[in-house]
């Protein structure tokens, strides 16, 4: 049984040595999520419905376990987790020789506490703005080879033995495509070890070491949108050569961002590209993989500003690609949201999805009142249906 009550939790934190600078109750009713939960219509497909969660409140976090209503909701309505900054490089590993677990012991703590399950993200995110500023000028020495593939491993292993037996599914691999050169990003560590691939490959066969049974996952940002055939097809190259070379990759994640920064004049909602959008998901689960949708939300730049007529239209499109996505139902594992709630929402402070009007994006399934929003009830919609 999971204990609803969140300051319950977060004293059992402090007493486990987690806690730290727990915030009192926020004023106001407690959040009441309708029934049945997300999470347990997905349950009657075979998946899971989970969300992204911080360790500590920011304003571009997705929500925090210290913020009981935001952790109200997703009690009521999750049944996964997973760290939206927390397990990360520039989280994790402050320097060369240290680690610093405390803030994503702190949510598998508490999601142990409530009975939630953990995925993980990311053992690497293979893009150099996302390295820590040491890893990008580490001095590798007189066998740099030997040097990345011994911090690739010794990182991964560390992490992955960290939490055996808590967490199975990793994001192993995070957004590895250079978009200027349509290949795999070079980095300090593929130059060290001589092919960006090299990396990947390492990163993904030092998993399996460590998780035989695990679900080792490639993610990416890719979605339906025309904007985003290109990208589709770099990633179907990359997902090509890790099948040839014999790379153990188990699943897709696709982040499913989805965005309207443009209007079909016929819909009313953004253009999609839905026969290039299937044509890519057939390639991808006929080499074997499974799929996940890993990164929820809308951006709903182009939509006007009137709240309700925005939300009608955020549900509808949400809902049609939902409803696409579940026919690959024997292939899609588990769905997550990126923060259940708008106010706590990445969009808001990511530059290119910030509205021209100044007004909240409103792409999460929650209002920043707490309240569910059409949103909410279009992805159960889909999952019932």
């Amino acid at each position: 049984m999971r204990r609803r009550d969140a300051l319950t939790a977060l004293g059992a934190l402090a007493v486990a040595g987690c806690a730290n600078g727990a915030l009192p109750r926020a004023s106001g009713s407690p959040a009441r999520t309708p029934s049945p939960s997300l999470d347990t219509l997905a349950q009657a497909g075979g998946r899971r419905f989970g969300t992204a969660i911080a360790s500590t409140p920011g304003r571009t976090s997705a929500g925090s376990i210290q913020n009981p209503r935001y952790t109200d909701i997703v009690l009521g309505e999750c049944g996964l987790v997973v760290p939206e900054n927390e397990m990360k490089w520039q989280a994790t590993r402050p320097d060369p020789a240290t680690y610093d677990f405390a803030r994503l012991d702190q949510i598998v703590a508490w999601a142990q506490t409530e009975g939630l399950e953990v995925r993980g993200h990311t053992l690497l995110w293979h893009r150099p703005q996302w390295f820590p500023d040491w890893l990008n000028s580490y001095d590798f020495g007189a066998r740099p080879a030997s040097e990345a593939e011994r911090l690739v491993t010794e990182h991964i292993r560390t992490v992955t033995r960290r939490y055996k037996g808590v967490i199975s599914s990793y994001d192993v691999v995070n957004e590895a495509i250079d978009h200027d050169r349509n290949a795999p990003i070079e980095t300090s560590l593929s130059r060290a070890m001589g092919s960006p691939e090299a990396v990947l490959d390492l990163a993904f066969h030092t998993a399996r070491e460590e998780l035989p049974q695990g679900q080792l996952v490639y993610n990416d940002y890719m979605s339906w949108e025309p904007a985003h055939r290109k990208h589709c097809a770099d990633v179907l190259r990359l997902l090509e050569g890790f099948r040839k070379r014999g790379t153990p990759v188990d699943a897709l994640g696709i982040q499913s961002h989805i965005e309207m920064f443009s209007l079909d004049p016929a819909t009313g909602v953004g253009p999609v590209a839905e026969r290039e959008w299937r044509a890519f998901l057939d390639e991808v689960v006929d080499m074997g993989y499974r799929l996940l949708v890993t990164e929820f939300d809308v951006k709903d730049k182009a939509l006007p500003g009137n709240i309700a007529l925005r939300d009608a239209k955020v549900a509808e499109f949400s809902q049609r690609y939902f409803d696409l996505m579940l026919e690959y139902g024997e292939h899609l594992d588990d769905i997550l949201a990126w923060g259940m709630v708008d106010g706590f929402n990445w969009l808001q402070y990511f530059g290119p999805s910030k509205r021209d009007d100044g007004l909240e994006v409103r792409g999460a399934p929650y209002g920043s009142d707490y309240s569910p929003k059409p949103l909410r009830d279009a992805i159960a919609a889909s999952l019932a249906g």
